[in-house]
């Protein structure tokens, strides 16, 4: 969809002299546009799509932006349904069955409201337009803040990693990289969705970007400006310097290192650098006083790698570990008061990694607590505004715009085993072997990167040597029921043909490669991306996969780097120069959305290819609109420590509450700290790794997608605990767990698609107006019926959990009950992680099974927790095809009424499917205090249904 953007210079007499122009506006198709007096916008046109998702485009006054580039996340929004247009007062509204659109005639703001009247989201002031350029082209710096001074709590935005669930107040930069997903779509408890349409940088938050420490806040120390930074080689000081800021952000910022403090070797996870010199450690320490200026609670950011800690007054606010090629920010904050200055002190070791310090003074709390977009490259102002009555309805819309979340395949809920990497055909063949013999439930398994011979990037050529017939490699594990999934990176080297062709049709960035920039194989190879932009880009990019490994019948896509990571560590004005142009426009206005197009790309492949067949892409990078091309995505090489797996609560969850259902993570994370890698960890080191993998997996069971993947340690069960211990117990009950809960996850599963839903939630969608649980950041709800309290704290065997709303609780092990509205200390045993089951849930469950389709004629356990009525409409089809959408599927319609006890069996719906049961065995359990659901799937009524209502009483 094109969005048209008229300056008033091209105004026509007749549009001027038009009624409706009389009164402040002129109607155009399917809304109005007004033309304010004397502000910031010289033209603001609203437009209404389906039944309340209004368009708002505001063109600059003092800048000519040209017409406005199409839509990538909303290119097909739906058609205007009814609506009628009245003026009165300086407004004109727009009014359609679930919202209202009111503009001020005089000032262009825009307001939204709800049926009866109430205000939803309203834009606080005119928007900022600031002169800028990309590509020598003309552009605004774009700003609009909504509901200064608001009340409510968001969601979405993407997946960070800074445990932030709610998202109000808090600075979120949405710039893609390995860990951080920006999408700018948020949901409300309001209950409405707001997607701001911008592809470049933008803020959500204060507008303005941290600055460093230094030259923003000031700092000094022994009296003069900056820090005194101590540089010591194993223990021995060996510079002391003044440096007014803390800058090795980047490769770039590395020359500012002191050479009298260079190691003399690289640090190796072996003691030894290449030659079998011993490692010198490095340690940094910089000290100074802070001096506010402002009153209130400053943020800081610590972007940096390795080992690092920071104290303020002498109070830790930081202690991490980060793989030094992928450093990231940690963010603190400090209660300062203006003219009382506050002592700093950061330890760090370096060990050839990175660092910077930054830092943004207060906002006004009206401020903080607003809606805050910021886009540093547009042509205009430019969002959409989404009625849902709830923030499930909310999402529904949002798909309604920018399409729905396609079903993947069934066997994509079930477990997967990866690892960084497998090296040869025969290891991955192995894998599968032994997860069969040991009878530990699987149904993917992953080969990564670097299939190919080292200097052969992007050739898409197996290296014969170690993968010598990737068809019968593939072929092995689906005689064992095992999917197979294969990385595919958007990266080439220029030696290949692969390369060649698609630089002859003019669809690679040239940017890295006149950077000079060589990747970390071998010797180091010069490298590029193609342009996803370029349609025929796509088309050559898909056809070259096809022909070189999707022949060898591949069933899924896995698409690393895609944010796009041409080379780690650039500032991101180097990472603009290697991404374009795009074939559409700048790089820097299209920054965000490499992710989209590249899944365009396999997706319109895979569908042309085997059109019967779901496509499933699993995409390191996201943004707006994914959904709709069969993708899920995952939260990057994310640390193995105890604070990156609480992150990755709330980083799913608001994954989920953008739009995107299916996400996952590395169990386990992906780099590992020297102490666990290597050969003989001590005795206290390997008993941290276990129960950190332990309560990662716990976690992973109830994540949208079960994956298990990272660098060495090895990730398969069996490699983590031995036959009988209670590591490998934990990991397998809750592996099976999983396979006996399918028939509920794979329901959940499809209500992304069928009805709009999410699978990983925010108690904030089923509770808005709980503002406890809105803060919480480590509990969200698994579906409707489960509430997941994962353990985030080493040798925790307890934690506080608090329970939503006004209802019962269910322990889901042990059946005792908890009431909503309180918080209490519950049992974490090393082998179990807290988990609930909301009063009123009815749960289908199955046997354990070895894959997801093992056993399709086995009963089906109905468990029902007691205390309040429920329902539940059990989805089944086929798994694998197209059939879904065109009405190959069944439902049972589950509904329980708590006052008689009875349970009923609706009349099956849907058209039916190809292996479909039409007659089974039901079995009910009725779960009640002190009566949980047993490992065996003990039962309490048995009966024979075939697609006819029955009622079942409780005993």
């Amino acid at each position: 969809m094109k969005k048209k953007l008229i300056v008033a210079a091209l105004f026509s007499g007749s549009a001027i002299s038009s009624p409706a122009f009389a009164q402040g506006y002129q109607t155009i198709p399917d809304g109005v546009a007004v033309t304010p007096d004397a502000t910031s916008a010289s033209r603001v046109e609203v437009t209404l799509h389906g039944d309340g998702i209004f368009h708002v485009v505001a063109a600059p006054s003092q800048v000519d932006t040209g017409e406005m580039a199409p839509s990538l996340m909303a290119p097909q929004p739906p058609a205007a349904g009814q609506y009628q247009v009245s003026a009165t007062d300086g407004h004109v509204r727009i009014t359609a069955a679930r919202a209202t659109a009111e503009i001020d005639t005089a000032t262009g703001q825009v307001r939204f409201l709800d049926p009866n009247g109430s205000e939803l989201l309203a834009e606080s002031g005119s928007p900022t337009f600031t002169r800028t350029s990309a590509d020598g082209k003309p552009f605004v710096r774009v700003s609009q803040q909504f509901n200064r001074g608001t009340s409510e709590g968001v969601f979405g935005l993407g997946q960070h990693q800074q445990s932030a669930m709610d998202m109000m107040g808090e600075d979120v930069e949405l710039a893609q990289h390995n860990m951080d997903i920006g999408v700018p779509f948020l949901v409300s408890t309001r209950g409405y969705g707001l997607l701001w349409d911008n592809e470049s940088i933008t803020r959500f938050g204060n507008p303005q970007p941290y600055q460093p420490v230094g030259e923003g806040m000031k700092v000094t120390s022994n009296g003069k400006p900056g820090f005194t930074a101590q540089y010591f080689l194993n223990d021995d000081l060996v510079v002391t310097r003044q440096e007014a800021t803390i800058d090795y952000q980047y490769i770039r910022d590395q020359d500012n290192w002191p050479q009298a403090a260079t190691a003399a070797t690289e640090a190796a996870s072996s003691g030894q650098n290449t030659a079998g010199n011993a490692v010198q450690k490095q340690t940094v320490v910089w000290t100074g006083t802070l001096h506010p200026e402002t009153t209130g609670t400053h943020k800081f950011q610590l972007y940096g790698s390795s080992y690092f800690k920071v104290f303020v007054n002498g109070e830790e606010m930081l202690d991490r570990w980060r793989q030094n090629w992928n450093p990231w920010y940690a963010n603190f904050e400090v209660p300062m008061t203006a003219g009382e200055p506050a002592d700093i002190r950061i330890e760090w070791e370096p060990n050839a990694g990175y660092m910077a310090l930054l830092h943004s003074d207060p906002l006004p709390m009206e401020d903080r607590n607003s809606i805050w977009f910021t886009s540093d490259v547009a042509q205009g102002k430019d969002y959409w505004f989404i009625p849902g009555g709830s923030i499930d309805g909310a999402i529904a819309g949002y798909r309604e715009l920018t399409g729905k979340a396609e079903m993947l395949p069934k066997w994509a809920y079930g477990f997967w085993q990866s690892r960084q990497r497998y090296d040869t055909a025969e290891e991955l063949t192995d894998v599968v072997d032994t997860y069969r013999q040991l009878q530990i439930p699987i149904d993917n398994i992953v080969l990564d990167w670097r299939y190919w011979r080292d200097d052969e990037w992007g050739s898409h050529n197996f290296d014969p040597s170690r993968f010598p017939d990737p068809s019968a490699m593939v072929q092995a594990a689906h005689d064992q029921n095992t999917n197979v999934m294969i990385s595919v990176w958007p990266k080439f080297y220029p030696t290949t043909d692969n390369y060649a062709e698609l630089e002859a049709a003019g669809a690679v960035y040239k940017g890295n490669i006149e950077q000079g920039n060589k990747d970390w194989v071998g010797p180091g190879y010069l490298s590029t991306f193609y342009d996803p932009y370029s349609a025929k880009g796509r088309e050559i990019f898909w056809r070259q996969i096809e022909e070189q490994i999707a022949v060898h019948g591949f069933d899924a896509w896995w698409a690393d780097a895609s944010e796009p990571d041409m080379h780690s560590n650039l500032s991101i004005e180097e990472r603009i120069d290697t991404m374009g142009p795009t074939a559409i426009g700048p790089a820097a206005q299209y920054f965000n959305s490499f992710p989209l197009m590249n899944a365009e790309a396999f997706y319109d492949g895979w569908t042309a290819y085997k059109p019967d067949v779901r496509p499933f892409l699993l995409t390191r990078s996201g943004f707006g609109g994914l959904q709709r091309y069969a993708s899920a995505i995952w939260s990057g090489d994310v640390a193995a420590r105890w604070y990156d797996l609480r992150a990755q609560i709330s980083a799913g969850v608001n994954a989920s509450m953008s739009g995107i259902p299916n996400w996952t993570h590395d169990i386990g994370g992906f780099s590992v700290e020297n102490r666990y890698n290597s050969e003989n960890p001590t005795a206290a080191d390997l008993a941290e790794w276990r129960e950190l993998n332990v309560r990662w997996f716990q976690f992973g069971a109830f994540t949208p997608l079960f994956r298990s993947h990272g660098e060495f340690p090895y990730r398969e069960i069996y490699e983590l605990g031995a036959a009988g211990s209670p590591t490998r117990d934990a990991m397998v009950w809750y592996d099976e767990l999983r396979y006996r809960l399918m028939p509920y996850i794979y329901t959940v599963a499809a209500d992304t698609y069928m009805k709009d839903g999410s699978i990983m939630r925010a108690l904030a969608a089923d509770f808005p107006e709980d503002g406890e649980a809105r803060d919480l950041d480590d509990q969200y709800m698994f579906g409707k019926a489960f509430m997941v309290a994962p353990v985030t704290e080493y040798r925790a065997r307890s934690r506080d959990v608090y329970f939503p709303g006004t209802g019962l609780w269910y322990d889901f092990y042990s059946g005792a009950l908890h009431r909503g509205g309180n918080t209490d200390t519950v049992d974490a045993p090393y082998e179990r992680m807290p988990l609930f089951v909301r009063a009123g849930s009815i749960v289908p469950m199955g046997p354990v099974t070895q894959y997801v389709d093992e056993k399709p004629d086995a009963p089906l356990t109905i468990t029902v927790y007691t205390g309040a009525d429920g329902s539940f409409s059990l989805y089944e089809d086929d798994g694998r095809s197209m059939g879904y959408k065109r009405g190959a599927w069944s439902r049972i319609p589950i509904a329980y009424d708590d006052a008689s006890g009875n349970v009923t069996l609706g009349a099956r719906e849907g058209e039916g499917w190809d292996g479909m049961q039409t007659r089974r065995t039901v079995r009910i359990r009725w779960v009640s205090e002190g009566k949980p659901v047993t490992d065996d799937n003990g039962y309490d009524a048995e009966v024979t249904y075939g697609g006819e209502p029955i009622v079942v009483a409780r005993p």
